[in-house]
């Protein structure tokens, strides 16, 4: 049972940040990094952060495609010619490429947490055996050892990020989604809002809050 605690420490972590990030506050404070790159297509900052909110939103509701599908460029405004020759209507926010790929994303989310919340769910039951059958020592020592394996991990996966991360990028795709189902073009409305930069700092931040709360895990319940 400890080593059990050890093996679903990563995953909780790491899907604890995750659904941290999948917030409007991570929007913001990423548009707002010295540096990031603007849409040469015409968003504003405003606009990447109105319509990545809704995308942020479709991703944790309950609601199917057409919560995306229905949306539409403000007036005066279409995609660019090149992102509309999957669809009739350029006044659309997403081609059918798009939606179709948000729809996998959607799923590869809702599996995702409802993995962490089964491993939430077993270490709180882990936890409650523990204290009736009293190997309270051999719980944290399982929570210390799943703090020090997250760090591990994830200074792994920075240091991959750091060094090659289109490698990185691409596999974790191929991993998840159908091959050739999650590219597009640099004017389709995906890739303005998420640009490279974007996917970049989202896999540091896992890497850099999943790494601190293993650390804290793993050494202040050996210091006390």
């Amino acid at each position: 049972m400890s080593w059990l605690v050890t093996l679903l420490m990563p995953i909780a972590l790491v899907m604890a940040t995750v659904r941290l990030l999948i917030t409007p506050a991570y929007l913001i404070f990423e548009y707002n990094t010295p540096g990031f790159p603007a849409d040469p297509y015409g968003f504003t900052q405003a606009d990447r952060l109105n319509w990545s909110k809704i995308a942020a939103e479709y991703l944790l509701n309950d609601a199917d495609i057409s919560f995306l599908a229905d949306l539409r460029f403000p007036e005066g405004q279409q995609a660019p010619p090149e992102s509309c020759q999957y669809m009739d209507d350029c006044t659309r926010l997403y081609n059918e490429r798009e939606l179709k790929h948000m729809e996998d994303v959607k799923a590869v989310v809702k599996v995702a947490l409802n993995v962490w919340y089964a491993s939430l769910g077993i270490l709180l039951l882990l936890w409650f055996v523990a204290g009736q059958a009293h190997w309270g020592p051999l719980y944290r020592q399982g929570l210390q050892r799943g703090g020090w394996l997250t760090i591990f991990l994830l200074l792994g996966i920075i240091l991959f990020v750091l060094l090659s991360f289109n490698v990185l990028f691409v596999a974790f795709h191929n991993i998840f989604f159908q091959a050739g189902t999650w590219q597009f073009l640099f004017s389709d409305t995906l890739i303005r809002l998420f640009p490279e930069r974007f996917w970049r700092d989202t896999f540091i931040a896992v890497g850099v809050l999943s790494g601190a709360a293993g650390f804290l895990i793993a050494y202040f319940p050996r210091a006390k």
